[in-house]
């Protein structure tokens, strides 16, 4: 854990630099936030945690906001929304972060080791199909309908999904968006007809847990490799509530425990996996509200 501590103040106070924060006590602002989310399996799972530690610990009233990623970058930029914990860095959201990185304050990454790709079944014939490129092979096209099953239109993953289809000249295919929850449906119902499909994937997810899937190989490595996902502020979080940017530079989850509750998540509810979580790793979520070491 201590790398993990160090890591915590390291950002902390890169945070505070880029906030222009001082560490004088903040005005008393009323005890409300407002985090943005998009409807995927580790985005609902990380927020629904963070909003039950903040609301039962911390005493804060949460609005969770849904919306697209390209929209949370820029409610946090306006100050709309204040904070987002699904920031895919340095390649799925790149091009956000070039835009908004100057009006955003990064408070450090909350898990690391993600990383995103196209998914098949493993009943798929490897000796057939194991990479991105052989999706152009006589007949191959026809055996998954001409289709890639992708997720909702704005995130970073359609993006390079995209970019990957112009790369290895996949013209015959079309890429079709989604929800994320729309996605595993079709691999679900795909998988009970032990039918071929190729849907756009990412890790953590709990599907990996429930189905035997395997990563498609990126030769030209259109879709980036591993990722840390981080926390973006917006400008005055710390001065106007700097226990909650304490809270979330401090919030760092083993990719293994994100897993392991989304999957529990899937088969009960997100609200009684992270009351789980919660209850058994009491250490943990004591540092993450105090900065104290057990």
């Amino acid at each position: 854990m201590t790398e993990f501590f160090r890591r915590a103040a390291t950002c902390l106070a890169a945070a505070l630099v880029v906030a222009g924060a001082s560490l004088g006590p903040a005005a008393a602002q009323d005890k409300e936030i407002t985090i943005g989310w998009t409807a995927w399996s580790d985005a609902e799972a990380v927020t629904k945690l963070a909003t039950k530690i903040l609301e039962d610990r911390m005493g804060y009233t949460v609005n969770m906001t849904m919306a697209d990623i390209g929209i949370q970058y820029q409610g946090v930029a306006n100050e709309d929304l204040d904070v987002m914990l699904m920031s895919w860095l340095p390649v799925t959201h790149q091009n956000y972060w070039k835009k908004f990185a100057g009006e955003v304050v990064n408070l450090g990454p909350l898990y690391t080791r993600a990383r995103l790709g196209w998914v098949v079944p493993a009943y798929v014939p490897e000796n057939q199909v194991s990479s991105i490129a052989d999706l152009k092979k006589d007949g191959i096209a026809d055996k998954f309908g001409d289709k890639i099953q992708g997720i909702d239109p704005g995130a970073g993953l359609m993006q390079a999904s995209e970019n990957a289809i112009e790369e290895y000249g996949l013209d015959d295919y079309e890429l079709i968006s989604a929800s994320g929850a729309a996605m595993t449906a079709a691999l679900d119902r795909a998988i009970r007809r032990d039918e071929w499909i190729v849907v756009t994937g990412w890790s953590p997810h709990w599907m990996f847990a429930r189905w035997d899937l395997r990563y498609l190989k990126d030769p030209k490595h259109v879709l980036g490799g591993l990722e840390r996902v981080h926390v973006l502020a917006r400008k005055g979080l710390y001065q106007d509530h700097p226990d909650v940017a304490e809270f979330l530079t401090r919030m760092y989850l083993p990719l293994d425990d994100l897993e392991a509750m989304m999957f529990e998540a899937n088969e009960t509810s997100y609200e009684e996996a992270v009351d789980n979580y919660i209850a058994n790793n009491k250490a943990r979520i004591d540092y993450w509200v105090t900065g104290e070491i057990g």
